[in-house]
């Protein structure tokens, strides 16, 4: 008599993994057959439905919009949800865990890298500032992490890459990593660690060693969904606004005229550039768009990313925020070596390309 052996399920964690990867596969298919659509659709709406000429400034701008403003958002999804999964990894206990201890010039560059995928911002300096002085990370391995964080991140890598193309992506992500490498090295060797609010100094260490959380793929995906919800809904509104600039300054600023102001003939450009961009507060989301604009107009290209380094890590903002650890000097050598370094890529992509 012949014994049928019964079929044996396969156990939960595996079924759902498969589950999670056919979800996922379905998915990017679906977002690939949308996204290489866009344009099509935006000459659709703009030239059919809405009657405007081709060519026209109007035509132009509210082209460019239609089309850049779901291309953005739906790269600015998909790259978010895959680092948020990503970052599901780097907790800020195993951050800083990983930076402690570390001799400085090895600690530059591994701060720097860490800052690309972990999931921190001007915002959070303070915090992480206090938690990494009080964990025996060095004063200049900190500032090449808060250096890198807020302008070497996932959103303006995906956003270079979408609107400009990866060799602008590339030397943007590379140059960046340097200036936060070198700054932090060069303020690490002022040792200036006199200058940190006295009462960060006083804070003692704190021995306990809070374990990881343990965590599954169900687990990991719902960061991936968490970060698209907090990241995407709320930077999308600086998306459309610098994307509207940038529709207006496509459309209707005259080609060539960015030249005359932002152009490698102005050797006052550079500087400049890194001036005006303190003071403005905005993140990768509502600058990229804006880039674009002005590269299309004429603007060199070395000043244009002085211009989006010096907006997003030099902010008038984060200098406020980070006055509440550090003291004015610190603050100032602080943006004076950033923004020395911000300058002379300006310069050195103004010069080779």
């Amino acid at each position: 008599m012949q014994t049928i052996t019964p079929h044996t399920p396969p156990p939960p964690a595996a079924s759902a993994k498969i589950k999670y990867l056919l979800t996922g596969l379905t998915g990017i298919a679906l977002w690939f057959a949308l996204y290489w659509q866009l344009h099509r659709l935006a000459e659709v709406l703009t030239f059919s439905l809405l009657g405007l000429k081709p060519g026209s400034h109007l035509g132009e701008s509210v082209l460019f919009f239609f089309y850049d403003t779901p291309k953005v958002l739906m790269l600015l999804t998909l790259i978010v949800f895959a680092v948020g999964i990503l970052r599901s990894f780097f907790t800020p206990e195993r951050t800083r865990r990983i930076l402690a201890g570390k001799s400085e010039s090895v600690g530059n560059v591994l701060a720097a890298l860490l800052g690309i995928v972990t999931p921190f911002c001007s915002c959070s300096a303070v915090p992480l500032f206090i938690g990494f002085v009080t964990a025996g990370v060095p004063l200049g391995v900190t500032f090449s992490f808060l250096i890198s964080a807020p302008m070497v991140n996932e959103i303006a890598v995906v956003l270079l890459y979408g609107l400009l193309g990866w060799k602008v992506a590339a030397i943007y992500m590379g140059t960046g990593l340097l200036v936060a490498i070198v700054a932090g090295w060069t303020i690490g060797r002022l040792h200036m660690e006199n200058h940190i609010e006295d009462w960060v100094r006083e804070m003692h260490v704190n021995a306990v060693d809070i374990p990881d959380e343990k965590l599954t793929w169900a687990d990991r995906f719902n960061h991936g969904k968490t970060a698209v919800r907090d990241i995407v809904g709320k930077v999308w509104i600086y998306v459309i606004a610098g994307i509207a600039v940038g529709a207006g300054i496509h459309g209707f600023v005259p080609e060539g005229f960015m030249a005359s102001i932002m152009g490698k003939d102005a050797w006052w450009s550079v500087p400049a550039a890194v001036v005006i961009g303190i003071p403005m507060y905005s993140n990768a989301a509502g600058i990229v768009p804006i880039v674009q604009a002005l590269l299309g107009k004429g603007a060199a290209l070395g000043t244009v990313l002085a211009f989006m380094m010096s907006v997003i890590a030099l902010s008038l903002p984060e200098m406020v925020i980070l006055r509440k650890v550090l003291k004015p000097r610190l603050i100032a050598v602080f943006i004076g070596v950033v923004g020395a370094g911000i300058t002379l890529v300006g310069y050195l992509f103004n010069i080779i390309i």
